[in-house]
Order: structure tokens, then C-alpha cells, then sequence
């Protein structure tokens, strides 16, 4: 894999990219006149989303035998939120989260916990997408899909059922099995899992869709089901910053589906790119503030 200074170049090289391919003028008109009361909306939506993932993860990990305090899972998040969006890869924040909290339960356990979150939420994102890839098929006229999305879609379904079933039955994988089905499938947690899932996937969705409208575009629910989350879905390329370049290069690929232009696209992934990072920068005082903060906690409970 690529080391950091090569990821850097790769994102400004992207970004650079897609603004000359497509009218980087209208782009960044479009920046300069965006309206802040919706990029707000944005920022606040993005907090609520930290946070909810925060309790996910304290969830998770309790499921687990780890014990996690709310205002430790709160910080600890926030703090992996700003690492991954300021450094190369975009999982280095969650890699310390698991180093930081191993001490209870161990390493091994402190990471599955980091892992199953993250599953939970590509998962619940997938959800979304394919239910709304489904109403749109049987509702057709909103966006104009390529011909054969539809057999894509049924392929993509097939996979995610049936992934799941195949990496049980290899006996490297037995402890992740368990723990999956500890933390996440058990009849007593699933709920609740799903509950957090999808309310952090409507958050994450309805975001852009305010970072479009602070842009000048007003995405319908069709659009932001299915096209919002492939977009999204770009930034876990491994080969740049937080996603920088494949988001936008995905937006401007996409958003003309929708009757936008790529250009609208291009604006709206870079304001969503921009408030995700401002939004996640009180993570940076967790570190300053957890020491305090931790003494003054009651003892960790553990949910079960």
C-alpha cells in the first residue's frame, strides 16, 4: 500500500482531476455561494451521527466483555473521527481506538469490538441501498439507470447474504463468527443494532443531501437512497486521505443520473467532505480533556 506523502498526492491529484474534467468554475461558484444555515444542518446531523456510532461501538464492546463509559466512547470516537480524517488510510483513528480501550478485555477482543462496529455500519448502509435500488426498480421514472442495474443489484443481494455464511464455515474466522453473533445477531442486541444502524446510515445520507442543498441541488429520496450511499461508499478506497478525490470523482459520475450536473456533484462532495472535517475536530481536545474527564466517571458498566 501506498505510504502517507503518496496518499496526499494521490487525493489533490484526484480532486485536481475531476476539477478539470468537469467545469471547476461552476464547482467552486457554487462553494462560494453556498448557504450556511444548510451547511449547519450538515455539521449538526454529522455530530449526532459521532455520537450515535459512539454508543454502537460501547454496545458492540459490551457485548464482548468490554466495558466502555458513555463519555469515554463519546471522546474516544470523536478522537478516531478527527484522526482518520486528517491522516492517510482512514483507519488509523479506529486502530488507536482499539489500542486505547484494550486494557480490560485485551487487544484481540478491543479490536473485534472496533471491526463488528464498522461491519454494522457498511451493513446498515447496504440495507438502505439496496431497499432503495428495490422501490426504484418497481417505481421507475425517477433516475434514468444504465441498462442491467437491476441484475446488479440482485448479484450485489446474493453477495451480502451469502458472504456471511461462507467466511462462518473457515475455522481462522470461528472467533469473529462468535463474536458476531454475539454482539450483533443475538435476539436480545439485534434490535438495538439495527435501530443504531439505520438511524447513523439516515444521518450519514441526509448529510450530503444538505451539503447538496447548501450547493444548489435538491436531491429526492430516490436519489439519496441509492445514489448518495455509492458515493459515500467511494471515500473506503484505500488510496487517499478521508476518501478526498474518489467521493468527488463518484459524485461527478453520478449526480447526472439525478438530472444534477457533475459539477453539482463535484460542490456538494467537497462542501460534505469539508464540514466532516470541521465537525470532527473536537475529537482533537479528547485527549487533553479524557484524563479529567475519566476520573470523575462512576466504575464501567458492561451490557449484556
Amino acid at each position: 500500500m501506498p505510504g502517507p506523502l503518496p496518499r496526499v498526492a494521490i487525493s489533490l491529484a484526484l480532486v485536481a482531476l475531476v476539477l478539470w474534467w468537469t467545469d471547476a468554475g461552476s464547482a467552486t461558484a457554487r462553494l462560494s455561494q453556498a448557504e450556511p444555515g444548510w451547511l449547519l444542518l450538515a455539521a449538526l446531523l454529522l455530530t449526532a451521527q459521532t455520537i450515535l456510532m459512539a454508543l454502537r461501538w460501547r454496545l458492540t464492546a459490551a457485548r464482548l466483555g468490554l466495558g466502555i463509559g458513555r463519555v469515554r466512547a463519546v471522546g474516544e470516537y470523536y478522537l478516531a473521527q478527527a484522526v482518520n480524517v486528517t491522516l492517510p488510510g482512514g483507519v488509523v483513528g479506529d486502530a488507536a481506538r482499539a489500542v486505547r480501550s484494550r486494557a480490560e478485555a485485551g487487544l484481540g477482543t478491543a479490536a473485534l469490538a472496533v471491526i463488528l462496529e464498522r461491519l454494522a455500519g457498511q451493513v446498515a448502509m447496504l440495507a438502505v441501498a439496496l431497499t432503495g435500488f428495490a422501490l426504484a426498480l418497481v417505481r421507475p421514472g425517477g433516475i434514468g439507470w444504465p441498462d442491467g442495474t437491476g441484475a446488479i443489484v440482485l448479484a450485489v443481494a446474493a453477495v451480502a447474504l451469502l458472504a456471511p455464511i461462507a467466511l462462518s464455515r473457515l475455522a481462522f474466522l470461528a472467533r469473529l463468527d462468535r463474536a458476531l453473533r454475539t454482539a450483533l445477531l443475538a435476539r436480545a442486541v439485534l434490535p438495538r443494532q439495527a435501530a443504531l444502524g439505520l438511524a447513523i446510515a439516515a444521518l450519514n445520507l441526509l448529510a450530503f443531501a444538505a451539503c447538496a442543498r447548501a450547493t444548489g441541488t435538491r436531491l429526492g429520496p430516490e436519489a439519496v437512497t441509492t445514489l448518495v450511499p455509492l458515493v459515500l461508499t467511494a471515500m473506503l478506497i484505500p488510496l487517499s486521505i478521508a476518501g478526498w478525490g474518489w467521493r468527488e470523482g463518484a459524485a461527478a459520475l453520478l449526480f447526472p443520473l439525478a438530472g444534477a450536473t457533475a459539477e453539482a456533484g463535484v460542490a456538494a462532495s467537497l462542501a460534505f467532505g469539508a464540514v466532516m472535517f470541521v465537525a470532527s475536530l473536537p475529537g482533537l481536545l479528547w485527549p487533553a480533556l479524557s484524563g479529567s474527564t475519566e476520573r470523575d466517571l462512576p466504575p464501567r458498566e458492561t451490557e449484556r
